[in-house]
C-alpha cells in the first residue's frame, strides 16, 4: 500500500540544520493524522530528523533510501 502524503518538503540541497529546522516548522502546522515527507541529501538529516520526530513524540513511518537522497515520512500523531 503506498502512503500519500498530506505535504512535501523539498531540502535537497540545504545542510544542516536547515532539514530540521524546516521539518520541526512544517509538522508545528499539520493537523493529527496528517502525514509529512521530507526529502533531503544531508548526510546527518536521516539521524537529526529521527531524533527530531522521537523528542516531539511523533511517528516515522517509512525511511527510503535512493544513493545520496532520503525520503522519510512522518505522521503527526500529537
Amino acid at each position: 500500500m503506498k502512503i500519500e502524503p498530506n505535504r512535501k518538503l523539498d531540502c535537497l540541497g540545504l545542510y544542516c540544520p536547515e532539514p530540521v529546522f524546516r521539518t520541526r516548522m512544517e509538522l508545528n502546522e499539520m493537523q493529527v493524522g496528517e502525514i509529512l515527507e521530507v526529502l533531503a541529501d544531508d548526510p546527518a538529516a536521516e539521524d537529526d530528523i529521527r531524533s527530531l520526530v522521537k523528542n516531539l513524540g511523533q511517528q516515522i513511518v517509512s525511511v527510503t533510501r535512493t544513493g545520496k537522497q532520503v525520503q522519510i515520512l512522518i505522521r503527526k500523531v500529537k
